[in-house]
């Protein structure tokens, strides 16, 4: 088991809160009461990361919000994914003409990462905030993984039979087939689940408490309850209607692997297979301008250094 260090989970529990609440700001009662913190632990951290910038008090209500160091490491880690700054507008310019929501989101090592939301966000805003981070795990990150190293997909697998505890030879079967259909299609679609309506409620009842241990709790069970259940849609006829959640597709890194996705959800009604097909068709075109835009702003220096 990875080391584990409570008061660097109490800092990031912080950032997480305000990040998730970019526009409000929370006073040291609150905020202890939101995160189960003791005050005295709680104010000697927000005074330690106030003294560093990394939170600005208000000296009128001495509320505490994200400060200029945040901002800094942002612009730092944002340079990390140049498409960013090209996705809004594509993106914005989708979500505005389908009427729908559209989200970036990032992978690590152990999550899947929501890095931005835009248009008509009903499904992507509250609960689901920024930052939302769900385990990079089978069957989640499946566009990322479908065009990923076989050795990626191979870990990808592997996790989701850790977590269930054993060898699951249907579930193998099913992960698998799901990979080669996104892959060969170009797209990932996904069902409406229970599972998703599950995760909604759950993260609701955080609103009350801001707790990471119980927060990567509910993602974690949301990832083993879609491992039940009928999550992607592997075969679209075009004449066929579908209660579908989602449509992603891939944005490329200069490594030729998926370095964000594209999203498109608050899907409300059945689509037609000929409907999603168009979505993943203009999605896929705007993932291209932004890959090509991107590359095309990094100095080679830079990449091949």
């Amino acid at each position: 088991m990875p080391l584990f260090s409570k008061p660097t989970a109490r800092a990031l529990a912080i950032l997480d809160l305000l990040m998730a609440n970019p526009d409000q700001a929370f006073g040291l009662t609150e905020m202890t009461r939101k995160l189960g913190l003791n005050k005295a632990t709680c104010h000697a951290i927000l005074t330690t990361m106030a003294s560093y910038g990394y939170l600005v008090q208000d000296q009128r209500s001495k509320a505490y919000r994200l400060g200029p160091s945040i901002v800094a490491a942002g612009n730092a880690a944002y340079a990390q994914f140049p498409a960013l700054e090209y996705a809004r507008p594509e993106l914005e310019k989708l979500s505005d003409e389908l009427g729908l929501a559209s989200a970036v989101t990032g992978r690590s090592g152990r999550h899947i990462v929501l890095l931005a939301h835009y248009g008509n966000a009903n499904t992507f805003q509250t609960p689901f905030q920024l930052g939302l981070r769900v385990p990079n795990i089978a069957p989640l990150g499946s566009a990322f993984i479908a065009w990923s190293p076989a050795k990626q997909l191979e870990a990808w697998i592997a996790r989701a039979h850790e977590a269930r505890g054993g060898f699951d030879e249907q579930l193998d079967k099913r992960l698998r087939m799901s990979v080669i259909n996104i892959r060969a299609r170009g797209y990932e679609a996904t069902f409406k689940t229970a599972a998703v309506d599950d995760l909604e409620r759950d993260l609701s009842k955080l609103d009350a408490g801001w707790n990471l241990e119980q927060l990567e709790s509910i993602t974690n069970d949301y990832q083993l309850k879609l491992c039940e259940q009928a999550f992607h849609i592997d075969r679209i006829d075009p004449k066929t209607s579908y209660d579908i959640s989602t449509v992603s597709v891939p944005v490329y890194g200069y490594n030729q692997e998926p370095q964000l996705v594209f999203t498109i959800g608050s899907i409300i009604q059945e689509l037609r297979g000929s409907e999603i097909a168009d979505i993943a068709r203009r999605l896929t075109e705007a993932a291209t301008r932004v890959t090509v835009a991107a590359r095309s702003s990094v100095p080679l220096a830079r990449v091949v250094g």
